[in-house]
């Protein structure tokens, strides 16, 4: 059965600039507590390493679909089942940023954390350390502009 979360905020940063910090995936680290290291192999290939509950796991992700200041979707390949969608908005104060994320929970801890909703605080502290870390640089520190509309494509 997947488990799936979603977490909103508001940040008060122009679109572009994070959209753009959003697309500089070898940073989730510093924002998204149960990543541990992405490695960005292409432009729709992505290596993630994760700890959940004390359990390392490592899978390969596939950008999907990529609209410059719209949307970023991925999927996991092989095994593990992780997806993920992150949109972005323009609001009159800023930025709304949107995401959602699946997976297949593997064993007790990540079974427990699912059934009580410690997945999606998680998910809610994750885009606040994020917001955070916008608001405080002001500025994306890299970016990717281009567009990818099926991952087989690259």
């Amino acid at each position: 059965m997947i488990s799936k979360v979603t977490a909103t905020t508001v940040v008060h940063a122009p679109l572009r600039e994070v959209y753009d910090q959003w697309t500089q995936f070898e940073e989730f680290p510093t924002f998204m507590s149960t990543v541990k290291h992405i490695e960005q192999k292409s432009d729709a290939s992505t290596h993630w390493r994760v700890e959940i509950g004390g359990v390392e796991h490592e899978f390969d992700a596939e950008i999907t679909e990529q609209i410059p200041d719209s949307r970023i979707r991925w999927q996991s390949l092989g095994e593990r089942t992780h997806t993920g969608e992150v949109e972005f908005e323009a609001v009159p104060d800023g930025t709304r940023v949107s995401l959602t994320m699946g997976w297949v929970p593997e064993g007790f801890v990540e079974k427990v954390g699912a059934a009580l909703n410690i997945d999606e605080r998680a998910a809610e502290h994750d885009l606040a350390r994020f917001k955070e870390l916008m608001e405080r640089r002001g500025t994306a520190s890299g970016e990717w502009r281009g567009s990818i509309n099926d991952a087989k494509e690259k």
